[in-house]
C-alpha cells in the first residue's frame, strides 16, 4: 500500500446533527441537506455522514484514515443508543443505509445499500418485531442483491434472472405477489449466486457489512459511469463522496406504507402544483428502478391523508427555506413520514427561467440572485428550434453537435443546386464531406447544413452559427458521395439527391425523413414579433425579459456581433448588438464577385491588377455603405482580407479534371489553364500558417488599400447623408509591429486622400487582430501602432496548442475528452491556463503601452457563456459573437459582473 497522507481536518465522521447545508464540500449534497433538515425539526431517521475527505485519503492511498473506524464505531454506538437496538442484533435489529452524496448530485451515477444489518439470524428477529415475516424475507434478498452487485462486483443480472425465475415458478408477474417462502428460497439461490460470483459467502457480520458497503461507496467515485457523468457536468474528478449511513425506515411493509418521490414545483415547465410519484409497499430504489407503476403523487391524498398534508406542509417549508425548487424522496412507514433526502431540484431551461421570476415576485430571492439561477447554456436551449420528441423517425447516424436547430430538408450534395432548389420554393440540407468558401451560397439558402468531416470549428460549423442555421459535423459513419449525388448510411441504405432528411444541431443526429419541427417563442421575442402575455409561452417569454433587462443593466461587457452583411446586422442590432465586432470581408469576394477576385489572383501585369482592383472598389464601397447603414451610431470592425487566396479558385483535383477533358477533347482550355498553373503557385502544405492575412496586404500591391478606400468612401457617404458610421479597421494575423506599421501607414494616407477629396473628416480607428502566441507577447510593441486589440480566439487557440481545427476534433478529440486530457474542447471553452494566459498578458501589456486600449474578442469563445465570465475577468471591453449567441453573452455578461461584485449565489 501507498503512505496514506490524511488532512489535518478534526474529524472525518459528523451525526445528522451537526451539520448544515453550507457544509457540502465536507458532507457532500446529500449528508448536508439531511443535516439541515435535521436542524429544521424534520422527521429525518437517525444517522451520520462521512466526509468526502475521509474518501479522498482513501482513494489516494488504498487505506481508509487509520481514525476512521473509531469514529464510525463511536457514531454507531450513539445511533443505537438513540435507536434502542444494536446493528444487526438477532431479536430486533438495528438496520441501516449506506448512500454516496457527492458535493454535486450525480443521480444513480454511485452506488447505494440498503437493509445492511440483515444475516440469517436477525432476519427472523426482524420478522418478529415487525410481525411480516414476507417484508423481513424481502428486505433480506433485497441486501444480497444490492450488496453482491454493488460491493462483490457480481453481475446484476444473475440475480435478476433468479428472481424472474422465481416469479415464473408462482405463475405471478410482480414481486409484490411473491409469498414469504417464495422470498426465503429466492435468498438461498441469491446466497448461491454469491458464493459462486464472488468466491466468499455472504457476509453473516453486520459490521463487516457495512465497512465493505462503505469502501464500495468511496470506489463508486471512479467507475466509468460516474467519471463519464463528471465530464458531461464537468464535475472536478477530485472532489470525492460523503458516504450517508441511516438508519432504515421501510416503505415495505404493507399497504400503509410506501416511498416516493416529491418536487415543490414542476421541473418541467416550473408552475407550482403537486408533482411527484407514489409507490405503496415498496422500497426507495423501487421507484426509480421503475419495477412497478407509480401513482401521481396526488394520489396520495387519497392513500393516507395525514401524511399527505404532512408532506406538503414539509414541502413548503423547504421551498421557503431553501428558496428554490427542491426535489425530495420520503418513505412512509406504517403511516409514519421520514424524509430520506432534498437537494435543490434539476429543471428544464424553461422551468429555470420562470422559477426564477416566481421567486422574486415571491419575495424570496432579489433579482441578482435570479440572474444567478439561469445560465446562458439554458438560454440557448430556449432560443433553437427542437424537434417534436414524440414522433418515430428512423435515426441514422450522428455526428458533433456544431450549431443549435433542428432542420428539415431535402438532401442536396452541392450548393448550386440549394440555391436552385431553395429558390423554387424546396427546403433543402447541404451534405458535404466539408464545406469551404465557395460554398457559402448553399450554406445560406440551406434550412442547414451536413458534413462528414469537421468538428465544432470547421469552416461548416464557424459559418452555420454565424448564421444561427443549424449544423451537424463530422457524422463520419455516413459516407457522402457528391459525385454520384448520394449518401450511405449504416445498414447500406442510401440516400439520394432529392431524399427528406432531418439533422438535430443539439445533438447531432441525423434522422431518414422528416422530423416535426417545434418554433422556439423566445427567438420570435427577440425578433420582436411575440410580446408577454398570458399563454404559457408568454409566461416563459416574460420571464425571460425581466431576466435579460436585469442583465443588461448590470454588465459592463458590451456585446457585439459577427456579421458580414446588412441583413446579419440588423438581426444581431435586434437581438440586442452594440455593434459588429468582425466583419469578415472575404465573405463580400463570393459569389458574382468570384470571377473578378481570380482576375486580380491571375494578373499578370500591374495594370492587370489595378484594374481588377479598381472593378472591387465600387462593390466593396456598396457592401460597407449598407453595414454601416444598418449599424448607424454603432461601431463597426471591419477586418481586412484574412484568408489565403487559393481558396477563391477552384478545386486543384477538379480543375485538373476539366483541364485535361479539354485537353483531350482539343477544347479551348487557355483560361482553365492559367487558373491550374496559378492553384499550383498557391499551393501551400498549411495555408493556414502561410500567406494570409496581414502578409497578403504586404505582398500583394494594393488589395489592403482598395479596401482600405472602400471603408474610408463608404464611411464618408454617410457622413454625407447625415449618418453616424463608427468604422474602425482591423488588421489581421499580425505577428510584428513593423508588419502593422507598415500597412497603418498605407492606410493613413488613403483615408487622408478620402478626407481631401470628399471634404469630410473620418474618424476611423486602425487596430489589429491578436490571433498568434508571437503577437500575445510582444502586445506592448504592437500597442504603439493599434488603437484596439480584438483577440481572435480561434486561430490563438489552433496557434498555441499546435492543432488544425478543421482536423482534430473528428479525430483525436473524443479520445481526449474520454480520457479527461480535456474537460471540453479548448475551441469551445477557452483555455485559460494557456490560451487565456497570453490573452491576459497582452491585454496588460497592451494597456500599459496604451491605456486607452479598447480590447474585445471576436472568435467562437465571444458567445461561450463560460469563456465570458473570463473575458470579464481579465478587463476586456466587449465581446463579439454570432447574431444568435447575442442574447446568450448579454446574460452571461450580466451574471460575470454580479459574480465579480461578490454576489455569486450558485
Amino acid at each position: 500500500m501507498s503512505e496514506n497522507k490524511e488532512p489535518h481536518v478534526a474529524k472525518f465522521v459528523y451525526d445528522f446533527t451537526e451539520g448544515n447545508k453550507d457544509l457540502k464540500d465536507l458532507l457532500g449534497g446529500k449528508g448536508a441537506n439531511l443535516a439541515e433538515m435535521t436542524n429544521l425539526g424534520l422527521p429525518v431517521p437517525p444517522g451520520f455522514t462521512i466526509t468526502t475527505e475521509a474518501c479522498k485519503v482513501y482513494l489516494e492511498s488504498g487505506e481508509e484514515p487509520a481514525a476512521l473506524r473509531d469514529e464510525v464505531s463511536a457514531h454507531l454506538d450513539a445511533l443505537e443508543q438513540r435507536m434502542g437496538k444494536k446493528l444487526g442484533q438477532a431479536d430486533d435489529p438495528l438496520l441501516v443505509s449506506v448512500r454516496s452524496g457527492a458535493k454535486f448530485s450525480m443521480p444513480g451515477m454511485m452506488d447505494t445499500v440498503l437493509n445492511i444489518g440483515l444475516s440469517d439470524k436477525s432476519v427472523q428477529g426482524l420478522a418478529q418485531q415487525a410481525g411480516d415475516d414476507r417484508f423481513a424475507w424481502d428486505s433480506y434478498r433485497r441486501l444480497i442483491q444490492m450488496f453482491g452487485k454493488t460491493v462483490l462486483g457480481v453481475e446484476g443480472d444473475l440475480f435478476e434472472e433468479a428472481l424472474d425465475k422465481a416469479k415464473e415458478a408462482k405463475k405471478v408477474t410482480v414481486d409484490t405477489d411473491l409469498e414469504a417462502a417464495d422470498l426465503k428460497k429466492l435468498v438461498t439461490a441469491f446466497k448461491k449466486i454469491v458464493k459462486k460470483e464472488a468466491g466468499r459467502d455472504f457476509p453473516q457480520d453486520p459490521r463487516e457489512q457495512m465497512d465493505l458497503a462503505i469502501h464500495a461507496v468511496f470506489d463508486s467515485w471512479n467507475t466509468d459511469r460516474a467519471k463519464l457523468y463528471r465530464r458531461q457536468e464537468r464535475i472536478p474528478g477530485d472532489l470525492g463522496t460523503a458516504v450517508n449511513v441511516c438508519s432504515m425506515v421501510f416503505g415495505n411493509l404493507g399497504p400503509d406504507s410506501g416511498t416516493g418521490v416529491a418536487f415543490t414545483r414542476d421541473p418541467a415547465s416550473g408552475h407550482q402544483g403537486v408533482y411527484g410519484d407514489y409507490l405503496q409497499n415498496a422500497q426507495g430504489e423501487d421507484v426509480v428502478a421503475g419495477i412497478r407503476n407509480t401513482v401521481p403523487l396526488a394520489e396520495l391524498e387519497q392513500i393516507d391523508k395525514k401524511s399527505y398534508d404532512q408532506l406538503m406542509q414539509i414541502m413548503e417549508t423547504l421551498e421557503n427555506h431553501y428558496k428554490d425548487l427542491c426535489d425530495i424522496e420520503f418513505t412512509i412507514e406504517r403511516g409514519q413520514l421520514w424524509m430520506l433526502q432534498t437537494r435543490v431540484g434539476k429543471r428544464t431551461a424553461g422551468a429555470a427561467f420562470r422559477i426564477a421570476t416566481q421567486l422574486v415576485d415571491q419575495g424570496l430571492i432579489d433579482e441578482a440572485e435570479a440572474l444567478q439561477r439561469v445560465t446562458g447554456a439554458q438560454l440557448a436551449q430556449l432560443m433553437f428550434p427542437r424537434f417534436d420528441e414524440n414522433t418515430k423517425v428512423a435515426q441514422v447516424g450522428r455526428g458533433i453537435a456544431a450549431s443549435p436547430g433542428a432542420a428539415v430538408g431535402k438532401a442536396v450534395f452541392d450548393s448550386y443546386t440549394a440555391v436552385k432548389w431553395s429558390r423554387s420554393g424546396e427546403k433543402v440540407i447541404l451534405v458535404r464531406r466539408e464545406t469551404n468558401p465557395d460554398d457559402l451560397d448553399g450554406m445560406i439558402a440551406a434550412e442547414g447544413i451536413l458534413t462528414s468531416r469537421g468538428g465544432k470549428t470547421s469552416h461548416a460549423a464557424v459559418v452555420a452559427r454565424g448564421m444561427g442555421k443549424t449544423c451537424v459535423c463530422g457524422a463520419e459513419e455516413l459516407e457522402v458521395d457528391t459525385k454520384r449525388r448520394r449518401m450511405t448510411v449504416p445498414g447500406g441504405h442510401v440516400v439520394e439527391e432529392g431524399d427528406l432528411i432531418s439533422i438535430d444541431g443539439s445533438s447531432g443526429k441525423v434522422y431518414l425523413g422528416e422530423v416535426p419541427v417545434v418554433p422556439s417563442p423566445v427567438v420570435e421575442y427577440f425578433e420582436g414579433r411575440m410580446h408577454a402575455g398570458a399563454n404559457d409561452a408568454d409566461e416563459l417569454v416574460e420571464a425571460v425579459h425581466r431576466i435579460m433587462a436585469f442583465a443588461d443593466r448590470k454588465r459592463r461587457l458590451r456585446v457585439r456581433a459577427n456579421a458580414d452583411n446588412a441583413e446579419d446586422a440588423l438581426r444581431a442590432r435586434r437581438f440586442g448588438a452594440q455593434g459588429i465586432g468582425l466583419c469578415r470581408t472575404e465573405h463580400m469576394f463570393l459569389g458574382d464577385r468570384r470571377e473578378l477576385v481570380e482576375r486580380l489572383i491571375l494578373a499578370d501585369t500591374e495594370a492587370e491588377r489595378e484594374e481588377s482592383l479598381k472593378a472591387l472598389l465600387p462593390l466593396q464601397k456598396k457592401d460597407f455603405v449598407e453595414l454601416f447603414s444598418a449599424m448607424d451610431g454603432l461601431p463597426v470592425t471591419v477586418r481586412l482580407l484574412d484568408p489565403p487566396l487559393h481558396e477563391f479558385l477552384p478545386d486543384i483535383t477538379e480543375l485538373s479534371v476539366r483541364v485535361a477533358l479539354a485537353e483531350s477533347r482539343q477544347e479551348p482550355h487557355e483560361n482553365e489553364l492559367r487558373l491550374l498553373q496559378a492553384v499550383h503557385r498557391l499551393h501551400e502544405q498549411n495555408p493556414m500558417l502561410g500567406l494570409r492575412g496581414v502578409r497578403l496586404g504586404l505582398v500583394i500591391p494594393g488589395l489592403f488599400t482598395m479596401q482600405v478606400r472602400a471603408i474610408a468612401e463608404a464611411a464618408a457617404e454617410r457622413k454625407n447623408a447625415k449618418g453616424d458610421p463608427r468604422a474602425e479597421i482591423m488588421i489581421p494575423l499580425v505577428g510584428t509591429v513593423q508588419e502593422l506599421e507598415i500597412v497603418r501607414e498605407e492606410a493613413d494616407q488613403v483615408v487622408a486622400e478620402v478626407e481631401a477629396a470628399t471634404g469630410v473628416e473620418l474618424k476611423l480607428s486602425i487596430g489589429t487582430m491578436i490571433e498568434l502566441p508571437r503577437a500575445a507577447l510582444t502586445a506592448g510593441q504592437i500597442a504603439e501602432a493599434a488603437e484596439f486589440f480584438s483577440f481572435g480566439t480561434n486561430d490563438l487557440t489552433q496557434t498555441v496548442w499546435g492543432f488544425s481545427r478543421d482536423d482534430v476534433e473528428a479525430s483525436f478529440f473524443t479520445a481526449y475528452l474520454e480520457k479527461g486530457i480535456f474537460g471540453v474542447s479548448p475551441f469551445e471553452t477557452i483555455d485559460k491556463d494557456g490560451v487565456g494566459s497570453l490573452v491576459k498578458l497582452a491585454a496588460e501589456a497592451g494597456r500599459r503601452t496604451r491605456p486607452d486600449l479598447k480590447l474585445g474578442v471576436c472568435g467562437e469563445h465571444g458567445g461561450d457563456p463560460e469563456s465570458v465570465h473570463f473575458f470579464h475577468e481579465v478587463g476586456l471591453d466587449y465581446v463579439s459573437c454570432s447574431p444568435f449567441r447575442i442574447p446568450v453573452a448579454r446574460l452571461e455578461a450580466g451574471r460575470a459582473a454580479i459574480t465579480a461584485n461578490g454576489s455569486d449565489h450558485r
